[in-house]
C-alpha cells in the first residue's frame, strides 16, 4: 500500500510539473508578445554610450570646440585617455568599428609618428599638471603594435599625461594576433586591465564572421596575460550572429567560463551594411530571427548568473567582488564609449582617427578617416572635425539617460538636487514614458524605475528623454 501511493504520486508530480512548464512557457510568451508589440524587435534607437549620439555632431563645432575644453580642464581632476589604433591583419566581418586592414608594420609605424604629433599640439593647449587616471588603447588591434612601437607609443603618451598612482591601463586583445613578448611589453608600460576579443568559440560562426580563432588559443593568451600578472580580464561576446543556436551558444559559454573572466560584456550583434560594408559579406538568412536572437541573449545572460556573475547594466556582468559590480551596488556606475565603467573622471581625451573626446562642456570627434585624420595633424592642426557643445538642459537629459542605462532608475531627486528648477523639463517625457510602457515602469515622486521585466525595453525608455535624436539616423536594433 506504502508502495503504491508513492507510484501513483510520481506521475502527478511529474505532470503538475508538466503543468507548470507549459504555464510558465504561456506567459513567458505572452511577455514576450507584449514587449514586441512595444517595439522591441522592431525599434533602432541608440546604445547611448554618449548623449547626444554622434549621429548628433555639428561639422562647424570641430577645432575651436576642442581647444577651448583642453585649454579649461582643471589640473586638479585627472582625465581618461583613449588612443585608437585602426590598423587589423584582418578584416572580420561582423565589425562596424573605422578600421583597416594591413600586411605591412609601415603604415602602423607612420601611424605611430602621427600620434606623436597629436601628442604634442594638444599638450601646448592643456593646462600644466593635468594627469591620466585611465588609459584605454582601443582599435582596431593595438595588439598589432610590436614590442618596440608599444614602448614607444607608450612613453609618448607620458610625456604628456602623468599617471596618477591609481591609475588603470587597459587594452583590446587579440588573441590571434598576441604573443608574450607583447603581453610583456604591455605589462612593462603598466597594462591591468586586458579586454579579450572572442565573439563566438563555434568553426562554423567564425567562419561567417571571417573571424577564426581557435579556444585553445584564445586559452593560451589568457594564461600568459595571468602570468605575466594581469590580473583583471573582460571577455567580448557577440550575441545574434550567424548560424548561432541554443546548442553552439551553449557550447560557447560553457568554454569561456572555463577562461574564469572577472568581467563579461554581452552584445547583440548590430547589422548595419549600409554602414559597414563588410558586414554584406554575411549571408542575412543565417541570422537568428528576433525571438531568437533574443532567447540567446537571455541563455547567456542565466549561465553567467548561475556562475556567480552579477548582471551590470544591459549587457555587462562581473564578478561580485569586482569594481563594477561595486559601482553598480553603490550607485556609482558610469557608462561612456567602452560601454560601462567605473571611471569618474570628468574628461576624456581621445586621439587617433575617428577618436572621440568627452568634455565637460560637449564632445569633439576626429576625422574618422585616417588619411584625413592624418592630413590635420601633418598641417599642423587639430584632428577635432565635428562635435556638439553641450547646455545645461543637455547635461540634464544626459546625466537622466545614464541614470536609465546604469541602474534601470531615473533619481528625480537627485536631479532635482543637481539641476534645481531645470530638471521640469522631464516631467513631459516621464509622462509619455509612463504612457507608452504602462505597468513596466514604476513612477513616484522620488523616481521612475523600470522594472525587472520591462528591462529588455531600456533602450527605448532611454531614447523617450532624448531631445536630438536625429530623424534619419540609422541605430541597432533595440533587442
Amino acid at each position: 500500500m506504502h508502495i503504491q501511493k508513492h507510484v501513483w504520486k510520481f506521475p502527478n508530480l511529474i505532470l503538475r510539473k508538466a503543468r507548470q512548464a507549459r504555464a510558465g512557457h504561456w506567459e513567458d510568451m505572452k511577455q514576450i508578445d507584449r514587449l514586441a508589440a512595444l517595439g522591441l524587435f522592431d525599434s533602432r534607437v541608440p546604445r547611448y554610450t554618449s548623449y547626444p549620439t554622434a549621429p548628433a555632431f555639428r561639422p562647424d563645432m570641430g577645432q575651436d570646440l576642442q581647444k577651448r575644453q583642453l585649454a579649461g580642464l582643471d589640473p586638479a581632476e585627472p582625465v581618461s585617455v583613449y588612443v585608437h589604433i585602426p590598423f587589423c591583419e584582418r578584416l572580420c566581418w561582423f565589425c562596424a568599428c573605422r578600421t583597416q586592414g594591413t600586411q605591412s608594420l609601415s603604415p602602423v609605424e607612420a601611424y605611430i609618428g602621427t600620434l606623436e604629433a597629436e601628442f604634442k599640439q594638444v599638450a601646448s593647449l592643456l593646462p600644466k599638471g593635468v594627469k591620466m587616471g585611465r588609459l584605454h588603447w582601443g582599435g582596431g588591434t593595438p595588439t598589432i603594435l610590436p614590442p618596440a612601437l608599444i614602448h614607444r607609443l607608450a612613453a609618448a603618451i607620458r610625456v604628456v599625461f602623468e599617471p596618477t598612482q591609481d591609475w588603470e591601463f587597459s587594452v583590446e586583445i587579440d588573441p590571434t594576433l598576441v604573443d608574450r613578448d607583447k603581453i610583456a611589453a604591455l605589462a612593462e608600460e603598466g597594462m591591468n586591465r586586458a579586454s579579450i576579443g572572442i565573439q563566438d568559440f563555434d568553426p562554423l560562426v567564425q567562419e561567417a564572421i571571417g573571424r577564426l580563432q581557435p579556444y585553445e588559443v584564445t586559452r593560451a593568451c589568457v594564461e600568459d596575460l595571468r602570468a605575466a600578472g594581469i590580473t583583471s580580464l573582460n571577455a567580448d561576446l557577440v550575441y545574434g550572429l550567424p548560424h548561432q543556436d541554443a546548442a553552439r551558444m551553449q557550447d560557447t559559454l560553457n568554454k569561456v567560463l572555463t577562461l574564469q573572466p572577472d568581467r563579461i560584456a554581452l552584445f547583440g550583434y548590430a547589422h548595419v551594411p549600409w554602414v559597414a560594408k563588410r558586414q554584406q559579406l554575411i549571408d542575412e538568412l543565417t541570422l537568428p530571427g528576433d525571438r531568437d536572437r533574443h532567447a540567446l541573449a537571455n541563455q547567456a545572460a542565466a549561465a553567467f548568473v548561475d556562475a556567480g556573475f552579477q548582471a551590470i547594466g544591459i549587457d555587462h556582468f562581473a564578478l561580485e567582488n569586482d569594481s563594477l559590480s561595486e559601482a553598480a551596488r553603490s550607485g556609482h556606475l558610469r557608462r561612456n564609449f567602452q560601454g560601462y565603467t567605473v571611471d569618474t573622471c570628468p574628461a576624456l581625451i581621445g586621439f587617433g582617427a575617428s577618436s572621440i573626446s568627452r568634455f565637460p562642456g560637449g564632445y569633439v570627434q576626429n576625422a574618422a578617416a585616417t588619411p584625413a585624420y592624418i592630413q590635420r595633424i601633418e598641417a599642423g592642426e587639430l584632428a577635432g572635425a565635428r562635435g556638439f557643445e553641450l547646455s545645461q538642459e543637455d547635461l540634464l537629459r544626459a546625466r537622466a539617460i545614464e541614470m536609465i542605462m546604469c541602474d534601470f532608475k531615473l533619481n528625480r531627486r537627485e536631479l532635482h538636487q543637481t539641476f534645481g528648477a531645470l530638471s521640469a523639463v522631464l516631467e513631459a517625457d516621464i509622462a509619455q514614458a509612463e504612457a507608452r510602457f504602462g505597468d513596466l515602469l514604476l513612477v513616484t515622486d522620488e523616481a521612475l524605475d523600470i522594472r525587472p521585466e520591462g528591462r529588455p525595453l531600456t533602450r527605448l525608455v532611454a531614447s523617450v528623454f532624448d531631445a536630438h535624436m536625429p530623424a534619419d539616423a540609422r541605430f541597432s536594433r533595440a533587442s
